[in-house]
Parts: structure tokens; C-alpha cells; sequence
């Protein structure tokens, strides 16, 4: 399986816990150091997905250290906060950037292999995506967006047999608010425990579901 975002608060939890489990996992992140702190014996791939060509390497690897690919989990993603007309244009960009387009640039790639294997592909959006917020907009479009893509891919793979899970946890500590690429978060309440969260989702791939609503967390 392999785990985009793997040096974050989200994926690498969920990289364990699935390693935890006896999966093979392959780590996908920008940053190598941050790649291999995480501690797990497992190949990576440092690539940043915006880059459409990356997920060849990504595809690459997953041939010569899987042996193919039975399930893909995207926790990969960058916050921006601000009202619309004080966030930049560059800004809007790179949230789509990174939480739309390189999501949707990969999966483009590893579809062949996702189809061999009726795997899944997991993508994290937010509760955002169900509720918007005021001075989060570049934000929760970017993340209503990733969930419009899960709704639509799930459609088209269907009668290849691989499933599309659509998370979109409530607000979860997991620094991302802290390293946002613009502005200042509103306040926010308190959030889940990423240990919490990322059970969660491992919990709901064992279980084959297709969708998993922030109602789905408890909080």
C-alpha cells in the first residue's frame, strides 16, 4: 500500500497502523528526512505530486518493492486561511495544487495497478467539505472538491471492483493549522487525536467502506 503524506501527523500513523496490521507500505512525501523519521522499514519515494510526472516514480516503486499496489491512502494536503479577496492568487493555486491536482495527477498513474489488484484509494478530505467555513475558503473548496472527485471516481470504478473511500474527519491536532501557507486560523475548537483519527480510517478500510463522514468520528 502506499501512503502519500507519510511524514505527517495523519499519515504516518496511519502508515503504522497498517504496518501494524502486516500491510507493506510505501512512503510518499516531499521531505526525505521527515520520510524516514517515521521509523518504519519501508522504501520511499520523495516526490512532490504537483508535479504530474512524479507519480511515475511512485508507480515505479510500488512495481519494484510491492510487487504492485493494493491500496493507495492520500493524507498529503496544505492549509490556507483568510477571506477570499485578501488571499492571493499564487495562494489559491497551490491549495488546489496540492489538495486537488496532484491527488488527481497520481491517481491517474496508479489506476492500472489499482485495477489489477481491486484495490482502494483512500483520499482524506475534511468536515469542511460538508460545511464550509467563513475565512477557510480557498480551503474547504479545495476539499469539496477532492470529495466531488471521490463521489465521481467511485461511480467509474465500480465495475473494475476498486473502492473509494472519502474521509472527511472533523477538525483534527495535527499541526497543519500552525504551518499554513496563509494567514492566521479562526479559532477553532478543539480536535480530534490523530491517533484517533487514523484508527478510524484503517479501521473503516478493513471494513470496505466507501464513505466516511465526520458524524462517522463521534466528535
Amino acid at each position: 500500500m502506499a501512503v502519500v503524506g507519510a511524514s505527517g501527523a495523519l499519515g504516518s500513523r496511519i502508515a503504522h497502523q497498517l504496518a501494524d496490521q502486516g500491510a507493506r507500505v510505501l512512503l510518499v512525501g516531499r521531505d526525505e528526512q521527515r520520510l524516514r523519521d517515521t521509523g518504519l522499514d519501508a522504501p520511499l519515494v520523495v516526490a512532490d505530486l504537483v508535479d504530474a510526472a512524479a507519480g511515475d516514480r511512485v508507480v515505479e516503486a510500488a512495481q519494484e518493492h510491492l510487487g504492485g499496489l493494493d491500496g493507495v491512502v492520500n493524507a498529503a494536503g496544505v492549509a490556507a486561511f483568510g477571506a477570499l479577496a485578501d488571499t492571493p492568487d499564487e495562494v489559491i493555486e497551490e491549495v488546489f495544487a496540492t489538495n486537488v491536482l496532484g491527488p488527481a495527477f497520481l491517481l491517474r498513474r496508479l489506476l492500472p495497478l489499482l485495477q489489477e489488484s481491486q484495490g482502494f484509494v483512500v483520499n482524506l478530505s475534511a468536515v469542511l467539505a460538508e460545511r464550509p467555513m467563513a475565512g477557510m475558503g480557498a480551503y474547504s473548496a479545495s476539499k469539496a472538491a477532492l470529495t466531488a472527485l471521490d463521489k465521481a471516481l467511485a461511480s467509474e470504478l465500480r465495475r473494475a471492483k476498486v473502492r473509494v473511500l472519502d474521509v472527511r474527519p472533523p477538525h483534527t491536532e495535527t499541526g497543519l493549522v500552525d504551518r499554513a501557507i496563509h494567514g492566521e486560523a479562526p479559532k477553532l475548537p478543539d480536535g480530534l487525536e490523530p491517533d484517533e483519527v487514523a484508527e478510524r480510517v484503517v479501521q473503516a478500510i478493513g471494513e470496505d467502506a466507501s464513505d466516511l463522514g465526520s458524524d462517522d468520528f463521534g466528535g
